[in-house]
Formats: structure tokens, sequence, C-alpha cells
């Protein structure tokens, strides 16, 4: 029984410019460029994706992108695109950070912790225990999350206040100056 194998991922057959541009590419003092010249130019002489990984000292997948981004966009390929993404998402949408807010102006004890003040890694956990998310986020998230809300980290940690009638002259005496 023969199994159907698929034929190797090669480009088009090349243009006479574009295999100009190609070798003109091989002096390029930009890494990407010179390394998707090579690539393209060995798949126009038709070496399938595995021997120019190997060759080249790069993976598959490297190769097979280089591929794809020729058939796609032609020699615009030979140019670096942005590896940000287009649209970045916050973790903790709208609603979610409202709760947030609500959180940090309670104490941590609230919550069963042993702190009466918040840090970042202390409100990941009450976030995740009160199901803001699946997981304890990162320190940098929330900070994320409070700036987003109009706020710093310096000033949410003076929100709490406690419900101890020397609270204020404690936190006064603490930090050396008034509230």
């Amino acid at each position: 029984m023969l199994l159907d194998m698929k034929p190797p991922l090669l480009i088009r057959p090349l243009t006479d410019t574009e295999r100009c541009h190609l070798e003109g590419g091989l002096r390029s003092k930009n890494a990407f460029t010179l390394r998707r010249c090579q690539i393209l130019l060995a798949s126009a002489r038709h070496h399938p994706p595995a021997r120019i990984a190997q060759h080249l000292g790069c993976s598959v997948q490297t190769v097979r992108n280089a591929i794809h981004a020729f058939a796609q966009g032609g020699l615009a390929c030979l140019t670096a695109q942005s590896c940000v993404p287009r649209t970045v998402q916050p973790v903790l949408e709208a609603a979610k950070r409202e709760r947030v807010h609500t959180i940090l102006h309670q104490s941590p004890r609230t919550f069963g912790k042993n702190r009466s003040t918040w840090t970042l890694s202390l409100l990941a956990e009450v976030c995740r225990d009160v199901g803001l998310s699946p997981q304890v986020l990162s320190a940098p998230t929330m900070r994320d999350a409070i700036v987003r809300l109009g706020a710093n980290w310096k000033r949410a940690k003076h929100w709490i206040t406690s419900p101890d009638p020397a609270y204020l002259r404690k936190k006064t005496g603490a930090i050396g100056s008034s509230v």
C-alpha cells in the first residue's frame, strides 16, 4: 500500500526581477532579509524545507513561514514586520476592573488574608479567589488594571482605611506625614 505523500513546499517560479532582487539581498546587512533571501533562493532551486532548515541552521517552520510570506506578499516579505499584536485586550475588562476597585477599598482581612495592606500579589490572589480570573495574575497585570482605573499603585495602597479607631494616628506615625 502506497502512502500519499505531499509534495514538498516550494515557492512559485521566480521572475528575473525577483531573482535579481533576492540575489542582491544576499549582501544585505539586515539578518532577517539575508535569511529570507537564502531560504527563497534555496526553495527556488527545489530544495525541500527540511533540507533548507538544516543547511541554514533554522527551524523547518521558519522556512515554511518565509515561503508562505513570499506567496502572500512577494518581495515585501523581505522586510521584517512588527511582532507587536495589532490589538491588545486587557486581561481584566472594565466590569472586572471595577470589582478590583471595590476590592481595593476593603481590607485584605475581609478576604481572609493575614495583612491589613494590599500588595499586588495579594490582590492577584484575591482576584482569583473571588472568580475574577481562573489563575493568579501577574503583578504587572494587576498594576495595569489599577492604571486603567485612573490611579497608580502608590495611590491605591493608601485607599484602604481601617475600622481601628487609632488607625489614622498609627498610619500617620508610620508614614511620617499626615493623610
